[in-house]
C-alpha cells in the first residue's frame, strides 16, 4: 500500500469517527429528536388537537388535496406539541417555518415529531411535496399567542376521543 493511499484511508476513518461522535453528541448532548414513523397509532381520517395538560398538546394533522386539517392551530407560548401526521390521498410533505420540523405524509402511515414553540407569532405550515395542481395553495398555520391559552373550540377535541 502506498503512502498516499494509507494517508487517505486514515483520514477517511478519522472523519467517520468524528461524524459518529458528533451524531451521538447531537442526539444525547443537545437532545435532538429525530422524526420517526409511528407504528402503534392507526391512521386517522380527521384532524384534531387534544390538550393533554398545561402547555401539552397532541396534534393529529391530516394532509389532503389541497389543505391541512386542522388548517389553524392555536397554542400559548412555551407549548410542547406532539405532532402526528398522516395523509388520506397522496404523498404530501410538511415544513413548519421557523422550526426543524420537516416530515413526509404518506398514505396509510403516521409520522411523528415533537416541537416546542417558545416565541409568540405565526408559524406557517407548507406542503413541500408536489401533490397536484393545487399544491401551491396548500398551507396552514400554528398561532402562538398568550390569548390562545385555550385552543379554539373548532380545533379542540376532548382527550380520549
Amino acid at each position: 500500500m502506498e503512502r498516499n493511499e494509507r494517508l487517505i484511508l486514515v483520514a477517511s476513518g478519522t472523519l467517520m469517527g468524528v461524524f459518529l461522535i458528533l451524531l451521538v453528541y447531537s442526539g444525547l448532548g443537545l437532545s435532538v429528536v429525530v422524526p420517526t414513523c409511528v407504528t402503534d397509532v392507526a391512521p386517522f381520517t380527521g384532524g384534531k388537537v387534544e390538550q393533554k395538560g398545561i402547555g401539552q398538546y397532541d396534534v393529529y394533522l391530516v394532509s389532503r388535496m389541497w389543505f391541512f386539517d386542522p388548517g389553524e392551530i392555536r397554542v400559548p407560548p412555551g407549548s410542547d406539541i406532539n405532532l402526528y401526521l398522516s395523509s388520506l390521498d397522496v404523498t404530501h410533505g410538511i415544513y413548519i417555518e421557523g422550526t426543524n420540523v420537516n416530515l413526509m405524509a404518506v398514505p396509510g402511515s403516521v409520522n411523528f415529531a415533537r416541537v416546542r414553540l417558545e416565541r409568540e407569532g405565526v408559524y406557517r405550515i407548507f406542503c413541500h411535496e408536489y401533490c397536484g395542481l393545487g399544491h401551491q395553495n396548500m398551507a396552514g398555520k400554528i398561532v402562538v399567542a398568550r390569548e390562545a391559552s385555550a385552543v379554539s373550540d373548532a380545533n379542540l377535541a376532548p382527550a380520549g376521543r
